[in-house]
């Protein structure tokens, strides 16, 4: 009995001994795991802080025409901007910085804003009340940040509403880093607050028009922001290379005298960092830039040419370095040739005018190689639009009709049409001549032409019913006709 209750007392004695041990050895690493947890999370939340006071003094300065000042401009090339959401080592030294003086002067306030409302420049057509009245949505489509619906409003105006996407790649990165979606989202809306800015700060023809805006709770967040704009058809790459070639010189004429506009602005040079088709829309035959969350005024810096470095997936180009420091011309030519290897290349060349085609080559080239500015570009590609209009281009050209042609008045052929491409009719063959000797060559190219009509319906170029306004057709000798 004895030995029994020495061998329990032993016992507890060694429990109590292990136990102390144990807590000796592995309480303070837990203790230490617990600290180096919550000192991340806080340097987590301290980063994210930083990156929405930086968000939102950008919004800020576009709003007030500012260009970024030498602080503030990249030194390393420029890059599409996602969110930055890697914790910086850096986070508590970009906490104490002060915003700009020139901010400060005007009366802003350092901490960053969840609603900013803008003093547009027009009367804001649209807003909230809308909004509430909207009917027919259809989803479109989203990128990284924000997710885009069509929608009829008051019954009659079809536009674009534009909303940040809680399921995009922003917010969910952002929000398993964090661990906040009302700071996430702030960070996210900020994109689409400079975007309205800059919509409503540049005013050109081929940038899309804001309508206005609006904000409201939605997703337990208060006051978050839909805008609304102009509704374009999304720019199919596969369907715009089986139009006809007048209609795709169209899209390239717009494109250059947008990065023409852009290479000016009020605001200083501007480049589009996620420059692809997506980012635009054809409105009435016309391309618009849709996306400017990306669009940037920052200059690169640079100490020698090799700071001025561009690579592109299939090009490198080395830029001069200014007495000024800065990389001559790369916003504008960084936009130039993505033009080229995005548009140009696929829809200049392809089924032109045989005469406008050494023209159109030395186009594409130049560009290709960065031997032009946008100022030559612009120049050329209107020089190609006059020569086109003015039916100058046929006169290099010589042709000789292989039969007499000859005029039928208020006729029809029935049921002799036949199908060709590119065609402005997919049942037919309707196609734009710039006049009756054009549309000879025309017909004479296509074996199953036996006839042809002018009819008084003009393209954008108003190329074709300036010559013969009624309907009037052609026929080769010993054809027949029937009333």
């Amino acid at each position: 009995m004895r030995r029994r209750k020495l061998a329990v007392a032993a016992g507890f004695c060694l429990s109590f001994f292990l136990g102390s041990l144990f807590n000796v050895l592995f309480i303070p690493a837990v203790f230490e795991q617990q600290q180096q947890q919550q000192q991340q999370h806080s340097e987590g939340r301290s980063d994210l802080a930083r990156q929405i006071r930086e968000r939102y003094q950008e919004v800020l300065r576009y709003q007030e025409h500012q260009a970024p000042t030498a602080r503030q401009r990249l030194v390393r090339p420029l890059e599409r901007r996602l969110m930055d959401l890697a914790p910086q080592q850096r986070a508590a030294a970009a906490g104490s910085e002060q915003p700009p003086k020139a901010e400060r002067s005007k009366g802003f306030s350092s901490s960053p804003q969840a609603k900013i409302e803008l003093s547009l420049q027009q009367p804001q057509l649209l807003g909230c009340r809308d909004i509430h009245n909207v009917t027919h949505v259809h989803y479109l489509g989203s990128g990284y940040t924000k997710a885009v619906y069509k929608a009829v409003l008051n019954r009659s105006l079809a536009v674009a509403l534009k909303s940040v996407d809680f399921g995009g790649h922003d917010i969910e990165n952002c929000v398993k880093l964090y661990a906040a979606l009302g700071d996430c989202y702030r960070l996210a809306s900020y994109k689409i607050v400079k975007e309205m800015i800059l919509l409503q700060r540049l005013q050109h023809d081929n940038i899309l028009q804001l309508y206005g805006y609006c904000y409201q709770d939605s997703n337990d967040i208060p006051d978050t922001l839909t805008t609304i704009t102009e509704l374009g058809s999304p720019l199919e790459m596969i369907q715009l290379l089986q139009t006809s070639w007048e209609d795709r010189f169209r899209i390239c004429l717009s494109l250059v005298r947008l990065l023409h506009y852009l290479a000016h602005s009020p605001l200083g040079s501007m480049t589009l960092l996620d420059f692809r088709p997506r980012q635009f829309v054809i409105v009435d035959g016309e391309l618009k830039v849709t996306d400017l969350d990306d669009a940037s005024i920052e200059e690169a810096s640079c100490a020698s040419n090799s700071d001025c470095y561009m690579e592109f997936p299939a090009r490198n180009f080395t830029l001069p370095c200014s007495v000024e420091g800065r990389c001559q011309s790369m916003n504008e030519k960084r936009n130039l040739y993505n033009a080229y290897r995005f548009f140009f290349t696929y829809l200049l060349p392809h089924s032109a005018p045989s005469s406008l085609r050494p023209l159109l080559d030395m186009i594409v080239n130049a560009t290709g190689e960065l031997h032009w500015g946008i100022d030559e570009t612009v120049a050329q590609l209107e020089r190609v639009l006059h020569l086109y209009k003015s039916g100058l281009y046929l006169l290099n050209t010589t042709r000789t009709p292989k039969a007499e042609y000859r005029e039928v008045l208020e006729a029809a052929i029935l049921e002799e049409n036949y199908r060709c491409w590119p065609s402005y009719h997919h049942k037919g063959c309707l196609l734009s001549v710039f006049d009756v000797s054009e549309a000879i060559e025309v017909c004479e190219s296509h074996s199953q032409c036996q006839a042809f009509v002018l009819i008084n319906q003009t393209t954008w170029t108003v190329r074709f019913g300036r010559t013969c306004p009624g309907k009037t057709f052609f026929l080769p000798p010993n054809s027949s006709e029937h009333d």
